[in-house]
């Protein structure tokens, strides 16, 4: 115990494995960044997968040749496997059983396939149990975190083994096409989402179930079917009381978009879903969890796009505004959140505190195809790998305040294919004070490389305007604000909307009626001559004066109407913007009375 404590009090630094066409090896984390001794290099260019255990202990690669373990912690090698195809690897969540696939081939002596997905006994090197398994997609069985569980797809069914006896299956879920299924993480009791796609006009569905309780009509703990759906994502919260769904269609059929549709629903154990109302329109770029289980962060909307902060209910806590971004990346502690623009944007990233909602940093990583917090929650990695992109290969390691401690650049002639943190068990790294001040590096920084828009040659010689393509929205905070801080229940808020629509529309009938006696009220900013009835004598500025009257009379009643809940459209919204620079227009011409 008193080791443990040591351990988890001071921890090594996680170290990063590189594989790419100078080989495969591993370098130390921060704050060395040289080479490790735990691992020699393993050169040459036929390393196609390497995984490390879920708790960083354990570490396999394969060759080309054998699928080879090591134990990291004393850099002893435990077994080699004859599998020269393999290309992937996982470990259960105990490092009790490695798992191995190679892909799908038939023989002429054996036309129903090869076996393919092996099973191997960590501890002994044993195979334990070999499938068939076709398809890349979803090839590894799931397991609970204390390997009493494990499940996998066969044939439109959910097989179930207990205490990793694969010999025979002890309970099965059975729905007519099941399509895919997410095993809940955490401690017993298991929860298990299973997705069915529609046909025939029926609506496609998202169900959960406890474990084993599959029988009868009753026996989902919730239910939510929906259209437009050609696949899903779901995602666990990490207590298993909620799941989200991105569900999307291949193609948009009103034209709007080339990524299809996507819509975002919320489903909890308790029997609760919702559809995620988001407030812009456009395709889902990405969800995310927080580690807390009780907020999530979406990512969504055509360029510039949004980024929200929702809570259990579905209801928005912080809106980021809009910008260039299309993913998001909580820490491993759940306090701090990156929003990123990577793939086919410039790699612009904003790094939040999520407690204080304040921007910590705003660092680019220009050409970035993958993203991984460090498990201390204070290192960011970010990389350029091929196949994805061929060109600029390498990796950097950021300080969350934007400072660059490491960088690598891949040679001219090679190629970077992963890179990858060793992972550490939660608790293992504690969660630090947060800092705005960026740390100190010896990388010297660059000055990204910012793109000059294109301009059509009759425009060339012609001065450059400021104007925008896209109008970007502000950071606002949607939390209930202080002294109002209990929220009210659906019916209150109805019926408080309702009084506040129908005070609205009294006040609209009483300046109808009489529109001399009850001219628009201005607001308290307002200079009291605004509201004067004089005339000028000149036509030309009595009609100008009735005019900017009449505007902000509107204004006034788009005010109302956003007090009473109503959602207004963007024009409206700049309508009411635009209230200040009218009312000083309307002084300026009243006071030339």
């Amino acid at each position: 115990m008193s080791f443990f404590f040591r351990y988890k009090m001071a921890p090594s630094t996680p170290l990063l494995t590189v594989r790419g066409s100078e080989g495969l090896y591993m370098v130390n984390g921060p704050p060395h960044f040289t080479e490790s001794t735990v691992f020699p290099r393993e050169s040459g260019k036929n390393c196609k997968t390497c995984t490390f255990s879920k708790d960083g202990t354990l570490f396999a690669w394969g060759n080309g040749e054998k699928v080879n373990v090591i134990n990291v912690t004393n850099k002893g090698r435990l077994h080699s496997f004859d599998l020269p195809k393999a290309v992937c690897l996982e470990f259960s969540p105990k490092n009790t059983v490695l798992a191995t696939w190679q892909p799908y081939t038939t023989s002429k002596d054996d036309t129903s396939g090869i076996l393919n997905l092996q099973l191997y006994d960590v501890k002994t090197g044993t195979c334990l149990k070999s499938f068939i398994q076709k398809k890349m997609q979803n090839w590894c069985p799931s397991w609970s975190e204390d390997e009493t569980l494990c499940a996998r797809n066969v044939n439109n069914e959910v097989h179930f083994f207990e205490n990793n006896d694969f010999n025979t299956f002890v309970n099965k879920l059975h729905l007519k096409k099941i399509n895919d299924f997410v095993l809940s993480p955490g401690p017993q009791p298991y929860k298990v989402a299973v997705y069915v796609p529609g046909s025939k006009g029926a609506p496609s569905f998202v169900r959960l179930y406890q474990y084993p309780n599959f029988d009868g009509p009753h026996a989902a703990l919730a239910n939510k079917s929906f259209f437009k759906a050609d696949k899903v994502t779901m995602l666990w919260n990490k207590k298993a009381t909620a799941v989200l769904v991105i569900a999307s269609t291949d193609v948009d059929k009103t034209g709007a978009s080339y990524y299809g549709e996507q819509t975002l629903h919320y489903i909890a154990t308790n029997g609760e879903s919702a559809v995620v109302q988001l407030p812009k329109n456009g395709p889902i770029y990405d969800v995310v969890w927080n580690s807390s289980s009780t907020e999530f962060c979406a990512v969504y909307g055509f360029m510039p796009a949004k980024a929200t902060i929702f809570n259990l209910k579905c209801d928005p806590v912080f809106d980021f505004g809009t910008g260039p971004r299309n993913a998001a990346y909580y820490s491993p502690h759940g306090h701090i959140l990156v929003l990123a623009g990577f793939g086919n944007l410039r790699g612009q990233m904003e790094v939040w505190d999520v407690k204080n909602y304040k921007l910590i940093s705003k660092p680019v990583a220009s050409d970035s195809t993958y993203f991984a917090w460090c498990p201390d929650g204070e290192h960011i990695l970010t990389a350029t790998c091929a196949p994805r992109l061929r060109v600029n290969n390498g990796y950097k390691i950021w300080h969350y305040t934007g400072s660059v401690l490491h960088k690598y650049d891949v040679p001219s002639n090679a190629e970077l294919w992963q890179v990858s943190w060793q992972p550490f068990l939660d608790g293992i790294f504690p969660e630090k004070v947060i800092t705005y001040q960026a740390v100190p590096s010896d990388v010297p920084s660059e000055e990204p490389k910012v793109a000059t828009a294109y301009r059509p040659p009759a425009l060339r010689n012609k001065p450059v305007t400021n104007s925008k393509l896209h109008e970007e929205e502000p950071p606002q905070n949607m939390k209930p604000q202080p002294g109002n801080e209990k929220p009210l229940s659906k019916t209150a808020l109805k019926n408080q909307r309702k009084h506040e629509a129908k005070k609205a529309a009294k006040q609209e009938a009483r300046s109808d009626k009489s529109p001399d006696m009850a001219p628009t009220p201005a607001p308290q900013s307002t200079p009291r001559n605004t509201i004067s009835q004089s005339t000028s004598g000149d036509p030309e500025i009595d009609k100008k004066i009735k005019n900017l009257k009449k505007k902000l009379k509107a204004i006034e009643q788009l005010k109302e109407q956003a007090a009473t809940g109503k959602q207004l459209e963007k024009n409206q919204l700049e309508k009411i913007q635009k209230e200040k620079a009218l009312l000083q227009e309307l002084e300026d011409l009243e006071l030339g009375i």
